[in-house]
């Protein structure tokens, strides 16, 4: 998959979010039509998700003859978006979150990784799957 594109009424909240919360980072976008970013888990790699101002985007889309749905209430047919953490960074992505305000709900995979789910500013469920590090695995 090549990147997930988020629609949003306040980009830059939604921005920091991803930057902040999940260890993006802002990088190249080309000069679309409508405000938005491009976020990168590595700079020197493809962007994996987009960022777009809802209003804007809806009203480009539908010019190439494309519909935006309203903004959704509740869940759609795409549960979460996942991003996979540095591994032993959990309890860092833990404090990190609790002091933003953010709720998370965990989960401990046997024998995978440790995953942390969370919702965007958007109501975007993320999924971050932490691998265990050596030293989390000798506990």
């Amino acid at each position: 998959m090549e990147h997930v594109l988020v629609l949003s009424d306040d980009i830059q909240r939604t921005r920091d979010f991803y930057c902040e919360v999940v260890g993006l980072q802002v990088g190249e976008r080309p000069p679309l039509a409508f405000p938005g970013f491009w976020l990168y888990a590595d700079l020197g790699s493809a962007s994996c998700l987009h960022i777009a101002e809802r209003r804007a985007y809806a009203m480009h889309a539908a010019g190439l003859g494309l519909h935006v749905s309203e903004r959704a209430t509740e869940g759609g047919p795409v549960d979460h978006v996942a991003f996979r953490a540095g591994s032993g960074d959990y309890d860092g992505l833990l404090e990190r979150l609790s002091r933003a305000g953010i709720e998370a709900v965990t989960n401990a995979v046997p024998g995978g990784p440790r995953q942390v789910f969370i919702e965007d500013p958007n109501g975007v469920r993320v999924e971050i799957n932490v691998i265990a590090s050596p030293e989390d695995e000798a506990r």
